[in-house]
């Protein structure tokens, strides 16, 4: 686990409305595939689940869980550094209590206060690779399969 609990909890960010405290039931959406809207989520208090719309051959739909969250945990981190569209839709598994941090606003306290800026920076560099590497070993696992499910394997 990493410490961004602790640096991102920090009064000052609250106290400047760079962040502020949400409630979600069980059950509701935070964050839409697709949508502009440009938040940093800390876990509070509570599980969030990420969910990944698929369309399958027949033009059928299914939403996978790709993984759950729980406390102390942060999502959306992505939009510091990219304003593109939301890559997936997170949902509360259980009410849940989330510190939001505006983006933008973020991004700008961090520039002007480059040693706290470093050691965010630091954390989520490190929450990145750590996800990106389960991806990597996800799409490993995947394709294998794939070709075992499809024969393929034999002609290998």
């Amino acid at each position: 686990m990493s410490d961004i609990h602790s640096i991102l909890s920090d009064a000052r960010l609250v106290e400047s409305g760079i962040a502020e405290r949400r409630h979600y039931d069980g059950g509701q959406t935070i964050i839409e595939k697709g949508s502009e809207e440009r938040g940093v989520y800390l876990i509070e208090r509570g599980c969030v689940r990420v969910l990944e719309r698929i369309e399958l051959e027949d033009r059928r739909h299914i939403q996978p869980g790709i993984c759950d969250l729980g406390e102390q945990e942060v999502f959306g981190e992505l939009s510091l550094f990219d304003d593109g569209p939301r890559l997936a839709t997170v949902v509360s598994v259980e009410p849940c209590d989330l510190l939001v941090y505006q983006a933008e606003a973020l991004a700008d306290y961090l520039d002007h206060h480059p040693e706290f800026g470093y050691v965010v920076l630091k954390e989520l560099f490190n929450i990145l690779t750590c996800r990106l590497r389960q991806t990597d070993r996800r799409l490993g696992s995947l394709f294998a399969w794939g070709l075992k499910a499809h024969g393929i394997d034999r002609h290998l």
